[in-house]
């Protein structure tokens, strides 16, 4: 698996019986995904500092809405009703967060339940590079932003987390479990790939 991180690295995951020069082999083969990869993730740090303000549009699960006025003190993003703040960015990451716990952590749980599987524990994060983890203790973590996606994409991150508490790597037969619980979890893919840099 190829995948280029926040701060510009590549990091290339060798299989368990696959070699280095394998890696550098495929890298090599990826040299242009690299490079657009690369200039999203300069994009994205370019935007990231940007402030949001009224006018601005962010997405909320899966669509993209503008801030805009609601009353003296409020601010409207859809059907979300937050308290105006100086800093938007921050006032709005908080009710996002707040939000992602009270819809992700029981569809978490809901889907666990759906396909035979004990979670320990949920948490949502602040996660920098990565959308989830699992633990080999069945705590399951989601960042936050998953709740700008549409639901079809946070499920698939949800169901993705769980197969690895059967199976903790990215081995063919872990993607095996991925699809049969989710067979179209290549579009999900897509859909992060192609809107990363609004998921900010």
């Amino acid at each position: 698996m190829l995948r280029v991180r926040p701060d510009g690295s590549v990091r290339v995951t060798v299989p368990r019986r696959g070699s280095l020069k394998e890696a550098r082999e495929f890298a090599g083969r990826n040299v242009a995904w690299i490079e657009k990869q690369l200039e999203r993730v300069a994009a994205r740090a370019a935007r990231k500092e940007q402030e949001w303000k009224l006018g601005s549009e962010i997405l909320l699960r899966g669509e993209l809405l503008r801030i805009e006025p609601c009353g003296d003190n409020f601010v409207r993003v859809g059907t979300e009703v937050i308290p105006a703040a100086s800093d938007l960015r921050s006032a709005i990451s908080a009710h996002f967060r707040r939000l992602a716990a009270r819809e992700m952590e029981p569809r978490v749980v809901e889907l666990a339940s759906l396909h035979g599987l004990v979670v320990r524990r949920v948490t949502i994060r602040n996660q920098r590079s990565r959308w989830g983890s699992c633990s080999r203790r069945a705590t399951i973590s989601l960042n936050w932003r998953l709740i700008q996606a549409p639901a079809h994409v946070r499920d698939y991150l949800i169901l993705h987390e769980l197969m690895h508490l059967r199976e903790m790597n990215h081995s063919a037969r872990f993607w095996r479990q991925v699809e049969a619980v989710c067979p179209e979890y290549q579009a999900a893919e897509k859909w992060l790939r192609e809107h990363a840099e609004l998921l900010r």
